[in-house]
């Protein structure tokens, strides 16, 4: 009787001992069930009641088997019959702990589950083409932009406007930290139609692992892709006035302008405005960069006045072969800008691509043939001009539309940007230097015109929204346009002005006459 006293003693001891070994086992098998299985992206998901019998089937066997196993090892030569109320207490106790751990897993693994689902996670491979392109983007300034714009300039000029590129893309980018970003994108409460917040002032919130807003990127690689197109923009808008601005009133002009026009129209259109809800297409910034930018030109170009000479003194570019290096620079660099809105590497990005590339060589063909018609022979500035010209009507289309839209919108661009770039300042006179608003301005308005046409699927676009016809669609692109020539040209005109009483906008003759490059910095661009 003592023998067998004993033994019911220590199967009592080894029933305790198993119940807390079966409930720490319970406990971490829910753990691991919660937080990694309930994770996965396939089909095969344990979660909720599945989840709940998946717990309850895997420790049932491991208690069985436990089971087995003590009776055999510590009831040797006994009965295999367990001593009275302890193995089953074991069982009952070790269900009841299953049980337990598992309402967990029944209440809330369905939840958890939607809910890692649901939350976006960094993809590595939409980062990697973002950073690359963020860098394309950069690069079609400095130096592509610095380039082209240098080598069409007179060879006394040709540093001074690859310093105001330079200068821009610094101010630019210390403006956006500080309140640029938050403006063009942050979120503007009661105001967020017209303009964003100050809540992304000098970057808060942008941490190393905070993701965009329903993106797969960084929001801090967002912001620089972002801050590129920032740059660019006022960039552009140095052709017009190269030659006879001064430094100072193009640094305070550029400030303001990226402050007070920049920042809320790309909010209208980017960053959740009016424009964006009353659903105008501008995919890679045709309303944002192109035609704004050469709004702005035009105005800049009318008030400081022509260059001195103009049109009777011949003013041919110092050096093509820095314009045609800077034209292919800015086609490479424009992959970034048009796939790259697409803020993922996917087929909207490849199409985009395809498309730039496509629209691009018909524009610079097109303007090359008219040329050549025109005048007899084609020239290197016709075919390079010819290229930008459709990199920029293909912007705001780059992720709608389709290879037919492209042929059609490049073809457009050249030979409507030429129209406006040679014939029409011809005939009225104004002096915008490097065509700014003949191919920016003019090609962006084409682009975002016949977006609202090739949208269609029928002619190999993504299709219009639900409910929206074509003659619907191209109202909503012509309100763009309009909105952005009106709001650019009258607040460019008010800073220009501003700037004027303070400071004054332009050289004087005699700095003129020498070159900005001794006049205003005291170096040369070329010392032959």
């Amino acid at each position: 009787m003592e023998a067998i006293e004993g033994i019911n003693n220590l199967s009592y001891a080894l029933d305790t001992f198993y119940f807390l070994v079966t409930g720490t086992l319970v406990i971490w098998m829910a753990a691991i069930v919660a937080t990694n299985i309930n994770k996965r992206s396939d089909s095969f998901c344990y979660s909720g009641i599945s989840g709940f019998f998946f717990q309850m089937l895997f420790v049932a066997t491991a208690m069985s088997t436990i089971l087995l196993l003590k009776m055999k090892k510590w009831l040797a030569g006994h009965s295999w019959r367990p001593a009275p109320g302890g193995t089953h207490t074991s069982l009952y106790s070790g269900l009841t702990v299953a049980l337990l751990a598992g309402l967990p897993m029944l209440l809330f693994g369905g939840e958890a589950a939607a809910a890692a689902e649901a939350a976006p996670t960094l993809n590595s491979g939409d980062t990697a083409w973002m950073l690359t392109s963020t860098a394309l983007v950069l690069f079609m300034t400095i130096p592509g932009l610095a380039l082209f714009y240098a080598g069409m300039v007179r060879s006394k000029n040709a540093l001074s406007v690859m310093v105001q590129c330079f200068a821009i893309t610094a101010l630019v980018t210390i403006l956006w930290v500080v309140y640029g970003y938050s403006l063009a994108f942050g979120d503007g409460g009661s105001m967020q139609q017209w303009i964003g917040g100050l809540g992304k002032s000098f970057m808060d919130g942008v941490g190393v692992d905070t993701l965009l807003d329903g993106s797969t990127i960084p929001e801090s690689v967002f912001s620089m892709f972002q801050l590129t197109f920032a740059i660019i923009t006022p960039a552009l808008v140095v052709g017009a006035f190269a030659e006879r601005m001064k430094f100072s009133a193009m640094l305070w002009f550029m400030g303001l302008w990226v402050t007070f026009v920049y920042a809320p129209i790309a909010h209208w259109v980017w960053g959740g405005g009016w424009l964006s809800d009353m659903g105008v297409l501008d995919f890679a910034g045709g309303t944002v960069v192109h035609i704004n930018a050469g709004v702005a030109a035009l105005v800049a170009a009318l008030m400081l006045g022509r260059r001195k000479g103009y049109p009777k003194t011949p003013m041919a570019p110092n050096n093509m072969v820095l314009t045609v290096v800077g034209a292919s620079m800015l086609w490479v660099g424009w992959f970034g800008f048009n796939a790259g809105s697409a803020l993922a590497a996917d087929g909207t990005a490849g199409m985009a691509m395809a498309v730039t590339q496509i629209a691009t060589a018909a524009a610079a063909l097109s303007w090359m043939f008219f040329e050549w018609m025109s005048h007899g022979k084609p020239s290197a500035l016709g075919l390079a001009s010819g290229a930008v010209a459709g990199l920029v009507a293909i912007t705001p289309a780059s992720g709608f539309v389709g290879p037919i839209g492209a042929l059609v919108i490049g073809i457009a661009a050249g030979v409507g940007c030429y129209i406006a770039a040679v014939k029409v300042k011809r005939v009225l006179g104004y002096d915008d230097s490097l065509d700014c608003f003949g191919v920016h301005a003019i090609g962006g308005i084409i682009g975002a015109i016949l977006t609202g046409v090739f949208v269609s699927k029928e002619l190999g676009g993504t299709g219009f929204a639900e409910g929206v016809t074509m003659g619907a669609q191209l109202g909503k692109q012509f309100v763009g346009v309009i909105v952005t020539i009106v709001y650019t040209g009258i607040v460019s005109f008010i800073i220009l002005k501003v700037v004027d009483v303070f400071i004054g906008l332009r050289v004087t003759e005699e700095q003129e006459a020498e070159g900005l490059d001794i006049a205003l910095h005291d170096e040369r661009g070329y010392n032959l």
